[in-house]
């Protein structure tokens, strides 16, 4: 199986189809982690490069155990300490990186559209791994795939995402995702941190969470981003928790057999009480190992450009 695609930039450009290939695809490089030997010779000999313009640790090292576990060589750039500083422009640093014979970037910036922008001028696959509020793909994926592996089915299925929707990446990837593969997805959070017109996403929107969890059969939890907080979109951490928080109360009034989810890193005591986050419902850990399997699939599926010999006269 092949995606015919040559980047990732997001969730929003795949149709059901592509969704369902990664899907699938993910399991036998699930069943590596049970190996006596967890690797793979599947990219041998590939370069992989990670370009991070913002701080990052769960996707970064998820990425980078993904590409060793497929053999390939990985090299980090840590902008603070590159030429970016001294004012190199993103095409450059692509185009260095791709005359190195970077095979796959994989790129996080602060600006919507980077990864886009980079993989036009490069032959090399770009994964968008979080582009400012737009997408994060790959998170999409491993919730997909989370809640695939337990629930067996998306034809109806209800998934409740909470929190700041306005600011998150990982809201976007998710809803576009979830609507192709026949899941009903509703919203729930402050109306601050509601986009205007989501619902024109084919999304519900909730104020009141006590109301929407009593369907829900997954609710993905997003981290508040407390920085957010300067701009003064709720009026303090405290209603929030009041209104907001997953709770163990909560959680009693939805299904017995709800999935609770969490992309990470967990502001626990904020958007979800500790009690809920090491409940048997809650699967946030299993996200973050199938992330790594997701992320095998990605760099197995994506086909970068064949590069041209360049030769000597």
């Amino acid at each position: 199986m092949s995606l015919n695609h040559k980047d990732l930039l997001g969730l929003q450009f795949l149709d059901k189809k592509e969704l369902q290939i990664i899907l699938d695809s993910v399991q036998p490089f699930k069943t590596l982690f049970t190996r006596s030997v967890k690797k793979a010779p599947t990219l041998l000999g590939k370069t992989v490069v990670t370009l991070f313009y913002e701080p990052s640790t769960r996707t970064r090292t998820s990425f980078e155990i993904a590409a060793k576990r497929l053999s390939a060589d990985i090299v980090n750039i840590t902008v603070q300490a590159s030429s970016v500083v001294k004012g190199e422009s993103l095409i450059d640093t692509g185009k260095t990186l791709e005359a190195m014979n970077a095979d796959y970037i994989i790129i996080r910036h602060s600006m919507a559209g980077a990864p886009d922008i980079l993989a036009r001028n490069l032959d090399a696959s770009v994964i968008n791994a979080g582009d400012g509020f737009h997408e994060h793909p790959t998170q999409g994926l491993l919730d997909l795939y989370t809640m695939y592996e337990k629930k067996k089915s998306f034809e109806g299925l209800k998934v409740l995402l909470v929190g700041d929707i306005l600011h998150s990446r990982v809201a976007k990837s998710n809803i576009w995702a979830l609507n192709k593969m026949g899941a009903k997805v509703a919203v729930a959070g402050p109306p601050t941190l509601i986009p205007p017109r989501i619902e024109e996403l084919g999304v519900k929107v909730f104020y009141n969470l006590d109301e929407a969890i009593k369907e829900a059969d997954v609710i993905n939890i997003l981290r508040i981003q407390l920085e957010r907080q300067k701009e003064n979109l709720f009026p303090s951490v405290h209603e929030y928790v009041e209104l907001y928080q997953l709770t163990k109360d909560r959680l009693a009034k939805a299904k017995k057999e709800v999935l609770i989810m969490h992309p990470g890193p967990m502001n626990r005591g904020i958007e979800i009480s500790s009690a809920v986050a090491d409940s048997p419902n809650a699967v946030i850990n299993e996200q973050v190992t199938n992330g790594i399997a997701v992320r095998m699939a990605v760099l197995y599926l994506l086909k970068p450009k064949v590069k041209k010999n360049v030769s000597s006269n």
